[in-house]
């Protein structure tokens, strides 16, 4: 078995980089180990940036998202007991975010390359790979059926998350990491209620951080501070909406709640992996990098590490040219490095650290209210948050 670019992983990284490939004529395998109903149905979050939303629409991938997504032309940070909008669509020159759930993404990617005869080989886990210093890598892997076989490739792209096999491909004296995990985790709640809020709330209490999202005009989306080694059974429904209430606080405020059908306990960490591309095989989404979910940025980042990916094999293959394959991880990481100092801002900026002091809590709060009290400060949130255009 034989493709011009073997995809180790089905998720928004390799997905998205199938479906561009395609659009450029350069055929692609791609390997999964889940089944297609695991990978459709494994709820995340979705918050999109501007530049995501455009490249889905003009590729073909926007008839539902403009049908179902909720575009957010702002977002609100509470502190205090009071509320503070930041305006995305005023402060960045009509930029703004759309909430669309990840596996709502992925079910569209699923169907348009499958659509378009896209090979998706579900099940199928990958075992290792070899040749990646020379011209033809091979992926090898075995199927649904136990079956082993190997896929030979021009090149690989590893989009098999933080625990796929491809990162570890790479030599350990060729690689380096740098990761922080965080002192809490959030428990994340799905339930049955309308909105509480037109735009997301990112709340700052002294009892921890809060964020009110949405997923559909019928269920919510909503996030505790917690600790990470918690358990989920240690949160019946009464405690946690009490603590929702507490930390959400404000005049003319009021909680919707409902029924919690969905209860999990995330932790927090930041990863990079230096650098994105070993031989033949290139890195991308979170085979590459993590990030704390606070500034919504792993899907953003793993949709601009194949829009750099895709852009360079097109030059490739079209002109023989490998200049941009060359610079594919320094431009990537320049992006990586942006969204992780964002994402560490708006986690240090909100959340409670255990031990802090009443110093810490002021500085915490000025930094809130420069941000919520100045043009400047303002702008650089909206604009990090919006994201800039794909590829810059």
């Amino acid at each position: 078995m034989r493709t011009q670019v073997g995809i180790v992983g089905a998720g928004p990284a390799g997905l998205m980089l199938s479906h561009l490939l395609h659009r450029r004529g350069i055929g692609s395998v791609v390997l999964e180990s889940r089944a297609r109903e695991t990978v459709e149905g494994t709820i995340r979050a979705g918050v999109l940036e501007q530049g995501t939303v455009d490249l889905m629409v003009e590729t073909g991938l926007g008839d539902r998202l403009r049908r179902e997504g909720f575009v957010h032309r702002g977002t609100e940070l509470r502190f205090d007991r009071r509320g503070h909008r930041i305006d995305f669509h005023a402060l960045t020159g009509g930029r703004a975010i759309t909430v669309y759930a990840q596996h709502e993404v992925l079910k569209d990617l699923i169907a348009a390359r499958l659509a378009a005869g896209g090979d998706i080989r579900f099940g199928t886990r990958v075992t290792g790979l070899d040749g990646l210093d020379g011209p033809r890598p091979v992926i090898r892997h075995v199927g649904p059926d136990g079956a082993e076989g190997e896929l030979a490739c021009d090149f690989v792209a590893g989009c098999d998350g933080f625990w796929g096999v491809c990162r570890a491909a790479i030599p350990e004296g060729a690689r380096r990491e740098y990761q922080r995990t965080y002192p809490f985790g959030w428990l994340g709640i799905l339930c049955q209620a309308p909105p509480s809020s037109e735009e997301l709330i990112y709340a700052r209490h002294e009892r921890g951080f809060a964020l009110i999202s949405t997923r559909s005009p019928e269920v919510q989306r909503m996030y505790l501070q917690c600790d990470p080694e918690d358990a989920v059974d240690n949160w019946p429904d009464d405690r946690i909406w009490a603590e929702l209430r507490a930390r959400t606080e404000a005049e003319g405020f009021r909680l919707k709640e409902g029924p919690i059908f969905q209860k999990n306990i995330v932790a927090m960490r930041s990863f990079v992996c230096e650098p994105m591309r070993h031989g033949r095989l290139f890195l991308a989404g979170d085979a590459a990098h993590v990030v704390p979910p606070t500034g919504a940025k792993g899907l953003n980042l793993a949709v601009n590490d194949v829009f750099l990916l895709d852009r360079a094999l097109g030059a490739f293959y079209a002109t023989g040219s490998s200049a941009l394959l060359d610079g594919y991880s320094a431009a990537a990481l320049r992006r990586v490095w942006r969204a992780q100092h964002f994402s560490w801002w708006m986690t240090s900026m909100l959340h409670r650290f255990e031990g802090a002091s009443a110093f810490d809590d002021r500085r915490q709060l000025a930094e809130l209210e420069l941000v919520t009290g100045t043009v400047a400060g303002a702008t650089l949130l909206a604009q990090n948050y919006v994201g800039l255009p794909l590829g810059e």
